[in-house]
């Protein structure tokens, strides 16, 4: 079976090489009993690798069980995987199996697995290196033979290092990694994927499929997809279910796509690992290049003032108060800008020190020196403020002007301990 074979198999649609090496990859592991982390974005698609794998395994013909680690409770997760035995805890009338008891002899696919408790690591831990597991409530062992396949869109090198993963489970489940690729680094893939949604819904609510001229198409690849596959799909039943015109324009296309995420911002060299710096939400990323690009602005218009101001430039001369204001908000990280009293002739000379000019005739004048503030922390911080200030402390009008989830923006305000 070629790749195309598998993708016609399970419904993968794109032609992008990331996305034939993930399946490669996926294809080549099955035959083994290798643990296999998929590494990703979220809404990449992730739940199908472990499905190829098992399907290719000659453990397809047993069961195969996918877990969400993140949506069963921390204090009945280890019940879930393990089992348990009656009367361990407040509710347990019975004894019951654990999906690994259910499992034995196939797959099992814990997707986001870095979400799990660190006990309930241990326990995984033990299962991977010795195929023993206990129920709670028990101290008898229970063998058992399953291959795990387990899934993160979460950054594990930097939750070990926040004592949140343990190291020694990161490196025995990413025995083979399969990285999947962001939508936006599959932009030839973008208009395929959104003809197949509209194809599928024009048939769910028996209407014709909408279409996208050229102007929508480009848009649509040029746009930064933050929810990735996911997020095309809900927008694509949108257009479907709304729009009476059935030919879409970039116009109409725009109204659907949040626009404080504009597509024109840069994005991620598709050489970095996908999955690498997964944690951090990428409406974070939008908000840091447009403080960047605010600061880079305010840097252009105060060396040109700067300029002006050493010419002798009259027409600047009063504003001096404001520059230095504009500059005096230093921080940790800081570049210095010299800002001395005009004069017709003046050189600066290499015996001069570093924050002295001196004049043609010798004399020293005096000057000073204002730092500017290059703390991306710092100049996120101020623009949270300034968006909770416009908005009178609303938080989701508030984070729909910064371009990110309210989900971030509450994290950023804890963070920063702004009220």
């Amino acid at each position: 079976m070629n790749v195309d074979q598998i993708k016609q198999r399970f419904g993968i649609i794109g032609r992008s090489s990331r996305l034939d090496l993930a399946i490669e990859t996926a294809m080549s592991v099955a035959a083994t009993d290798l643990s296999v982390l998929i590494r990703g974005e979220s809404g990449v698609g992730k739940e199908v690798m472990p499905q190829v794998v098992h399907a290719l395994s000659n453990r397809k013909h047993n069961a195969y069980i996918a877990v969400n680690c993140g949506a069963i409770p921390e204090g009945t997760i280890d019940s879930e995987l393990f089992g348990h035995e009656k009367g361990s805890f407040t509710g347990a009338t019975a004894s019951r199996k654990g999906y690994f008891e259910e499992a034995n002899g196939g797959t099992i696919f814990l997707d986001e697995v870095a979400e799990l408790p660190l006990q309930t690591q241990v326990r995984l831990l033990r299962v991977l290196e010795t195929g023993e597991f206990i129920r709670v409530g028990s101290s008898k062992p229970i063998k058992t033979d399953v291959r795990v396949v387990a899934a993160t869109n979460v950054h594990v090198e930097r939750a070990i290092k926040e004592g949140k993963f343990r190291e020694d489970l990161f490196y025995r489940l990413n025995t083979v990694p399969i990285v999947l690729p962001a939508l936006r680094e599959r932009s030839t893939d973008i208009h395929l994927l959104f003809r197949k949604f509209a194809a599928d819904f024009a048939d769910k609510y028996r209407m014709p499929g909408v279409r996208l001229d050229e102007e929508a198409v480009l848009a649509l690849e040029r746009y930064n997809w933050p929810g990735n596959i996911r997020q095309l799909k809900n927008i694509a039943e949108q257009i479907s279910v709304v729009e009476k015109d059935r030919l879409i324009n970039k116009e109409t296309l725009m109204r659907y796509l949040p626009s404080e995420a504009s597509s024109d911002l840069p994005v991620l060299a598709s050489s970095k690992t996908l999955g690498s710096d997964a944690s951090s939400d990428f409406s974070e990323r939008d908000i840091l290049y447009k403080v960047l690009f605010d600061m880079k602005k305010d840097v252009h218009e105060l060396k040109a003032l700067l300029v002006k101001i050493l010419q002798g430039d009259a027409s600047v001369m009063n504003h001096k108060q404001e520059i230095m204001a504009r500059l005096s908000s230093g921080s940790e990280q800081t570049s210095s800008y010299v800002i001395s009293e005009p004069s017709n002739d003046f050189h600066h000379t290499e015996s001069t020190p570093q924050n002295q000019f001196v004049s043609s005739s010798g004399v020293y004048q005096e000057h000073q020196v204002v730092e500017e503030s290059l703390s991306i922390e710092e100049q996120e911080k101020e623009l949270i403020k300034k968006a909770l200030l416009k908005h009178r402390g609303r938080r989701k009008n508030a984070a729909k002007e910064l371009g990110i989830s309210e989900r971030t923006l509450y994290r950023k305000i804890k963070e920063y301990e702004l009220s």
